[in-house]
């Protein structure tokens, strides 16, 4: 008795497994890949799309990306400029160093000029003894009828009021010392004290 082992049939199909591999809808190995997720692309083809709806694809695809720009563009400043209204001092650049004086509100009414000055002295302080001394100034002007002081003019204003040189130089040297960060001495005092009996003499009293 001859036994054989039966002959094998089966044969591998090169040309029908190479049409399978091209064919994507027997790609099973792109569900097992994560796509590379690009915001920019997406919001721009998003927004290309809204554009074409509206006007055309000629119009969204040559001006759809330039549009997406400007848009972003604006967010970014309307944002900038609403951090700013709201906290302005993260825009400004921070002193090199903590000035010793505070900034109160400038008022000509209910002081008592030669008490606050004579104490700012004994203390010592002479930038609150300027800002005194100058509001006092223009507490002479106005009563004088020189001047007509409101709180939210600027000393700059009162220039063109008063056009007298001691009173230039007295507002620059306040200036200085209020806004300039001009350090304040009882030397600097003294000349603004000489230039306020000018001014009186020029006839504010």
């Amino acid at each position: 008795m001859n036994l054989t082992s039966p002959t094998d049939t089966l044969v591998c199909d090169t040309a029908q497994l190479a049409r399978w591999q091209s064919d994507p809808a027997y790609n099973y190995n792109r569900e097992l890949i994560a796509p590379e997720i690009n915001l920019f692309e997406w919001i721009n083809r998003q927004f290309g799309e809204f554009l074409r709806e509206i006007f055309g694809s000629r119009f969204a695809d040559e001006y759809s990306e330039l549009i997406l720009v400007c848009f972003a563009v604006v967010i970014l400043l309307l944002v900038s400029w609403f951090v700013y209204k709201k906290r302005p001092e993260l825009f400004m650049r921070s002193g090199k160093r903590t000035l010793p004086y505070t900034v109160e509100e400038d008022t000509i009414y209910g002081v008592d000029f030669p008490e606050g000055i004579n104490e700012a002295l004994s203390q010592r302080n002479y930038r609150e003894a300027v800002r005194l001394l100058y509001l006092q100034t223009l507490k002479q002007l106005s009563d004088a009828g020189r001047i007509e002081w409101q709180p939210y003019k600027t000393p700059t204003q009162y220039l063109y009021e008063v056009r007298l040189p001691a009173f230039r130089q007295l507002t620059n040297h306040f200036l200085q010392v209020r806004y300039g960060n001009f350090e304040a001495t009882e030397e600097l005092f003294r000349t603004m004290r000489a230039l306020q009996e000018e001014i009186e003499e020029g006839g504010v009293s």
